[in-house]
């Protein structure tokens, strides 16, 4: 009876481990489906930055500005990319553009100072009493003063040797040295002018030249022909060209108009020459 038993006990104790050994790999297979879809549904945790530093849009505004200013084909980066040679060229198109408006400021000063001159010497010279007078009613720089002291001078040397000469003759040679060294005087500077009108470009397309030479050079060596390669150096080769020009046109312009000023101011002068002679002539006649 009591082997029934136990033989009971065996095959129950069987039957319920094989049902626990069923139903294990289900709750498993369960519990793992539920994590997955718990991990899933769950947001993804975001990494925590420690080390962030505000932006100063000012700051970057100020960083970005620089870049967007500089110009790889301008003066600026000709003159830091090129030779020896082609900075003495844009020196020395430099030199011709200074000199030139430096003379024409000058002439044009002296030139209007003429005209002052020639108003005032018609206003006080012609109402004095004597020659002499109305030479110290001028300035003493005035170029119609000194044509009235080469008149006075003349009267002084007419003796010796130089009395041989007529005094009518005398008088004229005395006045119309007078005349020239004024004309000298205002031509002064027009020959500078000139010359830079006439060389200048010349200067500039040499400039050119070198420039498009070392360009190609730079271009074969590098075997690239790309835009970009090309547009820089020709296009600062290109700037020696517009620069002898911008010096050339204001010298040609200023020269023919300084010329024309200096023919205006010289035709007082020899009016005022003209009749500084018969007036001088009729004093020492009176004499």
């Amino acid at each position: 009876m009591m082997q029934i038993n136990i033989a009971r006990m065996f095959k129950s104790f069987a039957c319920t481990l094989g049902l626990v050994l069923t139903l294990v790999p289900g709750v498993v297979q369960a519990q793992s489906t539920v994590a997955t879809t718990a991990s899933s549904a769950a947001p993804a945790a975001l990494p925590v930055l420690t080390d962030v530093k505000a932006v100063d849009p000012s700051a970057a505004a100020i960083k970005k500005t620089p870049d967007a200013l500089d110009n790889p084909y301008g003066l600026e980066a000709l003159w830091k990319t090129s030779d020896a040679v082609a900075k003495t060229v844009l020196l020395l198109l430099l030199i011709m553009s200074v000199g030139s408006w430096y003379i024409m400021i000058v002439k044009v000063l002296e030139q209007a100072k003429m005209g002052r001159q020639a108003k005032a010497a018609v206003k006080n010279f012609w109402t004095a009493g004597t020659v002499q007078q109305g030479a110290e009613a001028l300035e003493k720089n005035s170029p119609f003063r000194f044509m009235a002291d080469a008149a006075t001078n003349a009267i002084k040397k007419h003796e010796g040797l130089m009395g041989h000469i007529p005094l009518n003759d005398w008088m004229a040679m005395g006045i119309q040295r007078a005349v020239d060294r004024i004309q000298s005087n205002t031509q002064g500077g027009l020959a500078f002018l000139a010359t830079v009108g006439s060389i200048s470009p010349f200067v500039g397309l040499f400039g050119t030249v070198w420039g498009i030479y070392h360009a190609l050079t730079a271009i074969g060596i590098s075997g690239q022909a790309s835009i970009d390669k090309v547009a820089g150096p020709v296009g600062e080769a290109l700037l020696m060209t517009a620069i002898g020009l911008a010096v050339a046109v204001p010298a040609v312009l200023a020269y023919n108009w300084l010329v024309r000023r200096n023919k205006a101011v010289m035709d007082e002068v020899r009016a005022f020459s003209s009749d500084l002679h018969a007036v001088v002539l009729g004093s020492v006649a009176k004499a």
